[in-house]
């Protein structure tokens, strides 16, 4: 399993990985924007935004996006944790687990880019991603 964290942005994210890849010395950090995704169906105001970046600050995966204009982005929910298990059926636990008595973002499900993800927000209030990781998005 691995852990890393998450960071919300409200349309500066390519600012902020900017910044970030500076200060801890990596050069030419990959983004990803909405546009770009697979899919297509991103409206006008999102297709620039960031919808993916990720740094490797220390041993930690930071990864970086921009909420889509229909979304808020509120200090406080903008910092998310991730989990990143190899196994589906630990995925599947630990997402039962954490949503009881908590709130589902998203069920889980195959996406682009894990063949299960999900996310929900515990009833403590602290927002997680689960995912499947069977290393074919890793770098």
């Amino acid at each position: 399993m691995t852990f890393s964290v998450f960071v919300n942005f409200d349309g500066n994210c390519r600012e902020a990985v900017e910044f970030y890849a500076k200060i801890f010395g990596i050069s030419d950090p990959q983004l990803m924007t909405y546009g770009d995704a697979p899919g297509g169906d991103t409206s006008e105001k999102d297709k620039e935004r960031i919808m993916y970046a990720e740094l490797l600050i220390g041993d930690c995966k930071v990864m970086f996006m921009d909420f889509s204009s229909d979304m808020q982005c509120v200090k406080g929910n903008n910092v998310q944790l991730t989990l990143s298990e190899t196994d589906k059926q630990e995925v599947t636990r630990l997402f039962n687990e954490l949503k009881q008595g908590g709130t589902v973002g998203m069920e889980l499900q195959e996406t682009f880019w894990s063949g299960l993800y999900g996310m929900v927000i515990d009833k403590f209030g602290v927002q997680w991603h689960i995912m499947h990781d069977n290393g074919q998005y890793s770098k």
